[in-house]
C-alpha cells in the first residue's frame, strides 16, 4: 500500500512539470521572437552610421592638446586644419600631416601652376589624352577632341565646375606652352608643394581622380591655399557662381556654375565670410573641402579630409568661426623689446590666443648668414609656432654670440685637456702597473727557484744519510 502511494505521487509530479512546461513555451511564443539581427546583436544601417560617425569625431584634436590653447570641436572628417595665412599660424589641428586622398580640391594646385607658368592667353587644345581616361561619372563640361579654348577660360570650368577634362587641358597644353610636355606639369605640381614647405604629397594627376598613389595631407593643401592669396586673379575665378564659355569656330558654348556651397547667397551653407575654395568627392577620399575666408581682419585656410556624412559644409564653419573668435593679431614692430634686435624689416603680424601677452611668447632668434647683422625671429606659444618676421640684430647680441662660440671653444679645449690628462695619468697607471707585475713576476720566479734549489739539496742530504 505505501508503495502503491508512492508511485501515485511521482506520476502526479510528473503531470504538473509537464503542463507547467508547456504553459511556459505557450507564453513564450505569445511574446514573439526577438528579430534576428538584434539575437546578434547587429545594427541597423542608422546606428552603424551614426556608430561611424561618432568614432571619427572622437579622434583627438592635437591642437587642443597644447596647454592654454583654445579648445576647438571635434569635426567629422578625419583630418582637418585652420591656418592663418597672413604668419602661417596654424590655429587647429587635426591629424594635420597623414595622407589622405584629396579628390578635386587638387586642381587648386593645378591652378596655381598655371597661374604661375602660364598667360590667361594661352590656347588650350585638347587632345585625344585629354578626352580618353574619362569614365561614367566623372565630372566633366563636355569638350571634343580638337576645340580650342583660352587659359583663363579653363580655368574657370576647373575652378567652377571641377571638370576633369579641362583640367588635364591646362596640364597638357601650360606643359607644351612652355616647351615641354604633360609629365612636366606633374612634377611641376610636386616641386611647387615641396617648394612651399609640404612634405606628405604625392601627385600623379592634375584632377584628382582616384590613384592609389595619389595623395596629400591637411598641412600640404593649407599651404597651397595660402599661397594662392598671392594671386587675386584666383579670387575673380572662384567667386563667380556662374560662367559662359561662348560658342567660337573652336569650341560649343559651355555654362557652369559655382559648386563651393558657402560661396553662394541664398544657399543653406552660405558663409558671408568665405571668399573662396575647392570641393572634392570619391568614394575612397568620401567629401574634401578646402575654404579660404575673410572677416576684414584676419584671414584663413580651412582644409577638411575625409568627412563622413553630410558634414563637410558645418564642420568649415565650425572651424572657421573657431579661428576667428579665439585668435588675435600682434604687431612684433610694435611690442618686441628685446635688446637683442634693432629693427624689425617689415610690418608683418603674428598670431595669438585671446588673451595671451605678446611677452608670453618664446622667442628664437636664427642669423641670417647672408645677410649683414639680419635674422629672422620666430615666435611660439607652448611649443607651436605663431608666426616669424626678418629682423637687424645688434651689436650686443652678436657679442653674446661670440662669448658663448669662445665659452664653448674654452670648454672643448678644457675637455681635451681634461682628456689627455686622464690619458697621462692612465699611462703612469699603466706603466706602474707594470713595473709591479714585473717586480711580482721576478719574486715569483726567485721563490721558485728557491724551492727547485731547496729541494735538489734535501735530496743530496738524503742520499748522503742513506749511504
Amino acid at each position: 500500500m505505501r508503495r502503491r502511494k508512492q508511485i501515485w505521487i511521482a506520476a502526479w509530479a510528473a503531470i504538473l512539470w509537464i503542463c507547467l512546461g508547456t504553459a511556459a513555451s505557450a507564453t513564450d511564443a505569445g511574446q514573439g521572437e526577438a528579430p534576428p539581427a538584434q539575437e546578434q546583436g547587429e545594427l541597423t544601417e542608422e546606428q552603424r552610421l551614426q556608430q561611424e560617425l561618432d568614432t571619427v569625431y572622437a579622434i583627438p584634436v592635437q591642437s587642443n592638446e597644447i596647454e592654454g590653447w583654445p579648445q576647438a570641436p571635434g569635426t567629422y572628417g578625419e583630418a582637418a586644419i585652420v591656418m592663418e595665412v597672413e604668419s602661417g599660424a596654424i590655429l587647429y589641428a587635426k591629424n594635420i600631416d597623414d595622407h589622405h586622398f584629396p579628390a578635386s580640391i587638387t586642381k587648386l594646385l593645378t591652378s596655381l601652376v598655371a597661374l604661375e607658368n602660364g598667360e590667361f592667353t594661352d590656347p588650350v587644345v585638347f587632345s585625344h589624352e585629354s578626352l580618353a581616361f574619362l569614365e561614367p561619372g566623372d565630372a566633366y563640361i563636355g569638350m571634343k577632341e580638337g576645340n580650342q579654348i583660352t587659359l583663363e577660360q579653363a580655368l574657370y570650368a576647373t575652378l567652377l565646375a571641377s571638370a576633369n577634362e579641362v583640367a588635364y587641358g591646362v596640364a597638357e597644353n601650360v606643359g607644351k606652352n612652355k616647351e615641354h610636355d604633360y609629365a612636366w606639369f606633374i612634377e611641376q605640381m610636386n616641386s611647387r608643394c615641396k617648394e612651399l614647405g609640404g612634405e606628405n604629397s604625392n601627385f600623379v594627376n592634375p584632377h584628382g581622380l582616384h590613384d592609389d598613389n595619389h595623395y596629400t595631407c591637411a598641412r600640404d593643401m593649407a599651404l597651397i591655399g595660402r599661397e594662392l592669396f598671392r594671386h587675386p586673379e584666383f579670387f575673380n575665378i572662384v567667386q563667380t557662381l556662374q560662367y559662359t564659355i561662348p560658342a567660337s569656330d573652336t569650341t560649343e558654348e559651355h555654362i557652369f556654375q559655382q559648386k563651393h556651397k558657402m560661396l553662394k547667397e541664398g544657399n543653406a551653407n552660405y558663409y558671408e565670410f568665405a571668399i573662396g575654395g575647392k570641393t572634392g568627392y570619391t568614394d575612397e577620399a568620401l567629401s574634401t573641402l578646402v575654404t579660404m575666408a575673410d572677416n576684414g581682419d584676419m584671414q584663413l585656410v580651412c582644409v577638411v579630409l575625409k568627412t563622413h556624412g553630410v558634414n563637410v559644409y558645418p564642420d568649415t564653419r565650425n572651424l572657421l568661426e573657431y579661428g576667428f573668435a579665439n585668435f588675435s593679431k600682434a604687431l612684433p614692430a610694435a611690442n618686441e623689446k628685446s635688446e637683442d634686435v634693432v629693427e624689425i624689416l617689415a610690418e608683418k603680424n603674428i598670431v595669438v590666443p585671446n588673451g595671451v601677452e605678446f611677452q608670453d611668447l618664446d622667442m628664437e632668434i636664427v642669423p641670417d648668414e647672408e645677410a649683414d647683422k639680419e635674422g629672422v625671429l620666430t615666435y611660439s606659444f607652448q611649443g607651436n609656432p605663431v608666426g616669424s618676421v626678418r629682423a637687424v640684430l645688434s651689436q650686443t647680441y652678436y657679442e653674446k654670440q661670440e662669448a658663448e662660440k669662445a665659452q664653448k671653444q674654452e670648454n672643448v679645449k678644457g675637455g681635451e685637456a681634461k682628456k689627455e690628462g686622464l690619458l697621462e695619468d692612465k699611462e703612469i697607471i699603466k706603466k706602474c702597473a707594470l713595473g709591479a707585475a714585473g717586480v711580482l713576476l721576478v719574486g715569483l720566479v726567485a721563490i721558485l727557484v728557491k724551492l727547485i734549489l731547496d729541494g735538489k739539496r734535501k735530496k743530496r742530504k738524503i742520499k748522503r744519510n742513506s749511504q
